[in-house]
């Protein structure tokens, strides 16, 4: 999986098209990341002796990676990502700029 934790990254397809945001955490196993303001659910919340009204709570649900692309550091558009070896270290590089991502 390319996309990590506090990768900037945009939805490329489903109803959340369009929008951008930071992942927030990243589940490998599972191919899926939680984006920040994307995929927003309502989860209704039961009544309990500390809140007796309920409520209503929103939460961020999972995208699948293939649904969202890494954002160019340089061009601040959609890109996908490749791996060089810099200074004896593997780094990710955006495919559009050639550009390090952090």
């Amino acid at each position: 999986m390319n996309i990590k934790k506090g990768d900037k990254v945009i939805v490329i397809t489903g109803h959340d098209k369009g929008k951008e945001g930071i992942v927030q955490r990243a589940f490998p196993s599972l191919d899926k990341v939680i984006v920040e303001g994307v995929n927003v659910k309502k989860k209704h919340r039961k009544p309990t002796q500390q809140v007796p009204e309920g409520s209503i709570v929103e939460i961020y649900a999972p995208v699948h990676v293939s649904n969202v692309a890494l954002i160019d550091p340089k061009t601040k558009k959609a890109t996908r990502v490749g791996f060089q070896v810099v200074k004896g270290k593997k780094v990710r590089v955006a495919k559009k700029s050639g550009e390090v991502i952090k």
